[in-house]
């Protein structure tokens, strides 16, 4: 049996610096050995063309160039991450498995069985915070309960940072404590059963001027204005106490985005139902139309509405969508045509490079007035004034719909006003006949 080492899994952190976990393991006394699973229970449910598993395969690429440098290397397994453990506890003398926690339905289940396997063979499971600075159960509210509402956990996750602060971790000084053996099952996108395909996304980087300029111009969809950190913060290519930090400095909007992140994790942990329900019983009433060809239109681009339209365009060809129009194209779906949140939810779930169950499940229930915290059913966007108020020359409209204005572009799939009456109508009965039962 080789050398005692302890070991380090990667996921959802693809970073050296101020990495949490990592930093615990490399303080351990043992020489560390750091691996990352292609999981098949997350992979098997992809299109062979997702952008993200090449994201996270160019990361590990750029990850082992630096790790080089120390003689060590990430080795990169490919299975169910039980029976890769089981390999690897028989091929080393493994003290403890070290990871950052993950609080998604899945990665829960994964971790218990994990930590199960390797509690039989005496090798400890130690995981830590590292993706948020709150996880749940720090935030909750006088009497011990988890909050609903987001300014009062907002509030208190400001007192909370206030009072403690923004501790880091210095991993990437420690890294020649690594371990040198590399064992790569993977050396190639195509061996996983994926193919290459383009994805337009910056590096992870916290620009002072963007963020002290983001509140006033993080709604117009035509700017170079956002920092397209969620991505790096869906991964972890990007430490979240670096971009809090930043937050704080320069920016409280930025700030409040990120607890919006936060609040939507703790709901999730505590309320899994919502994954496939509404938070809020008494919508779940609605009497949605769910008309395939209209979803289909929505999907393609092709409502009618260029606001909508340009947004489910740079979806597609990027796997990314500015959030003022994310918030627009939602609506659209659930109030205008009636089509269940849950539809919308799943489609951005196998497009957005940045995916994140819990923000994409709570932003749509949000938008479609089933959610904590959800935007009055009674709200209901229009398109055309959110163009002409963020979008007043069409800069953004034009830069993805290049049809815009000639013949080819078609007429609106539903009349705005004639949409909301609809929709208004078909939320009241839905509110009655939730009442009436009760």
């Amino acid at each position: 049996m080789n050398q005692e080492v302890n070991i380090f899994w990667f996921r959802r952190d693809l970073r050296l610096h101020d990495n949490h976990g990592l930093f615990e393991a490399l303080n351990s006394g043992v020489k560390v050995l750091p691996v990352f699973i292609f999981d098949i229970n997350i992979l098997n449910k992809l299109k062979k063309d997702d952008r993200r598993v090449g994201f996270i395969f160019k990361r590990l690429n750029e990850l082992n160039s630096e790790l080089s440098k120390f003689k060590s290397g990430i080795s990169v397994f490919y299975g169910n991450p039980t029976d890769i453990f089981s390999e690897l506890i028989t091929t080393f003398h493994v003290q403890n498995v070290f990871t950052n926690r993950d609080y998604e339905p899945y990665a829960v289940i994964r971790d218990k069985a994990v930590e199960t396997l390797l509690s039989k063979s005496g090798v400890g499971f130690r995981t830590y915070k590292d993706q948020v600075l709150f996880e749940p159960g720090e935030i909750l509210k006088p009497d011990g309960k988890p909050y609903t509402v987001f300014t009062p956990f907002s509030k208190r996750w400001m007192e909370k940072l206030n009072h403690k602060g923004v501790e880091s971790y210095h991993s990437a000084s420690m890294l020649h404590l690594l371990h040198a053996e590399i064992i790569s099952e993977i050396s190639s996108l195509e061996q996983l059963g994926f193919i290459s395909s383009k994805s337009d996304f910056k590096q992870a980087s916290l620009s002072e001027p963007l963020i002290r300029a983001y509140a006033e111009k993080r709604n117009i969809p035509g700017m170079d204005a956002t920092s397209r950190l969620s991505v790096h913060l869906r991964f972890g290519t990007i430490s979240v106490r670096d971009v809090i930090k930043a937050g704080q400095e320069w920016s409280p909007v930025w700030l409040n985005e990120l607890i919006w992140r936060e609040f939507f994790m703790h709901i999730l942990a505590f309320f899994p139902n919502v994954v496939n329900h509404e938070f809020k019983p008494q919508y779940q009433h609605i009497q949605w139309l769910n008309d395939e060809s209209q979803f289909q239109r929505w999907c393609e681009g092709r409502t009618g509405y260029p606001l909508v339209d340009a947004g489910m365009r740079e979806l597609l060809q990027t796997g990314f969508m500015h959030n003022r129009v994310r918030m627009v194209v939602a609506g659209f779906l659930t109030k205008h045509l009636l089509i269940d949140w849950r539809w919308g939810e799943a489609w951005f779930a196998e497009k957005l490079l940045d995916y994140e169950l819990s923000s994409n499940n709570g932003n749509w229930q949000w938008a479609a007035g089933t959610g904590c915290d959800a935007a009055p059913y009674f709200r209901i966007f229009n398109p055309v004034e959110q163009a002409r108020k963020f979008d007043p020359d069409s800069i953004y409209i034009k830069r993805w719909l290049p049809e815009f204005g000639s013949k080819l572009y078609p007429e609106p799939i539903i009349d705005h006003s004639e949409a909301r009456i609809r929709c208004l109508n078909t939320y009241k009965r839905a509110l009655n006949d939730a009442y009436s039962q009760n």
